[in-house]
């Protein structure tokens, strides 16, 4: 996927220089009226929780479109398991671009690190077994290249980026088509004519559609939606391997480590991507 990031900081930045009536200001009236003359100064990313970072790469570019004069020192990496007390970055320079940088810094880190220790945290849950967690489109609009590469921070893969890397047959799909049988013909058709070769994924909701799904035999993953963990065993077995398996629905971490013991490939968790919590993340003078 190709995504311009330099045009989404811009327009991140933006926010604070251009009012709802799209009026440029004359600039952040605080830093201008209390330090009105250039000045050096230092600030440090301070940790003051525990969890997975993640942003860090994405804060050096930020601070660096505000002001490529600024030195940034980097001390931690995305990725690094972090504890309250950690500093994760130094930066040098101008204070007003460091100022200017600061909050639009931490809106990215403070959210891409609650999606990455999320994330960890459902990654541990299943630590052992075969299967691997996948984020899914419940992303924040605009900003969904930055939640799935928080979620790849914390351990786990980014299910299709859009509509247009994945064919996805879902309940509603398949009853508007007219069944599963309908649905995964017309795929096929639809691949031969265009020269498409991309996966195809069906979603089920009974053994009995798993089945037929198997016997129209054109899918490469087949999506559990909403099952027991005593049917998606059932599911798994009937698999049997021959194609991919994928487990969604309601998952908790309290019953994520249930549904990977059944076998089954991937487990799809909306929660990574819309009901995680941001970390506590301060820029702070030194």
């Amino acid at each position: 996927m190709s995504y311009n990031i330099d045009r989404v900081i811009e327009e991140a930045l933006a926010e604070d220089i251009v009012d709802f009536e799209g009026r440029i200001a004359t600039g952040d009236h605080t830093s201008l009226a209390c330090i009105p003359t250039p000045k050096d100064g230092r600030a440090h990313l301070l940790c003051k929780a525990e969890g997975v970072l993640a942003g860090v790469s994405l804060a050096e570019q930020i601070f660096k479109k505000v002001d490529e004069s600024l030195t940034f020192e980097k001390l931690l990496a995305d990725g690094a398991h972090i504890q309250k007390g950690d500093i994760a970055f130094r930066v040098y320079g101008e204070v007003k671009s460091i100022l200017r940088a600061e909050r639009v810094v931490l809106n990215f880190m403070q959210r891409m690190s609650g999606i990455a220790t999320t994330t960890s945290q459902y990654v541990e849950q299943i630590a052992g077994t075969n299967s691997r967690i996948l984020d899914t489109r419940k992303t924040a609009p605009t900003l969904r290249y930055f939640e799935k590469w928080a979620v790849r921070i914390g351990g786990g893969l980014n299910h299709r980026f859009g509509l247009y890397d994945m064919i996805l047959l879902k309940d509603n799909h398949i009853d508007f088509c007219g069944g599963i049988e309908k649905a995964l013909l017309a795929v096929k058709n639809y691949q031969q004519k265009n020269g498409l070769k991309l996966p195809v994924e069906i979603e089920t909701r009974t053994i009995e559609e798993v089945a037929e799904v198997l016997r129209v035999s054109y899918a490469d993953r087949i999506m559990f939606d909403n099952f027991s963990t005593e049917k998606m065993k059932e599911g798994v077995a009937l698999v049997n391997k021959k194609i991919e398996t994928e487990a969604s629905g309601g998952i908790t971490l309290k019953t994520i480590r249930a549904y990977a013991e059944t076998g089954v490939d991937f487990i799809s968790v909306g929660a990574l991507t819309h009901s995680y919590v941001s970390l506590d993340l301060s820029l702070k003078a030194f």
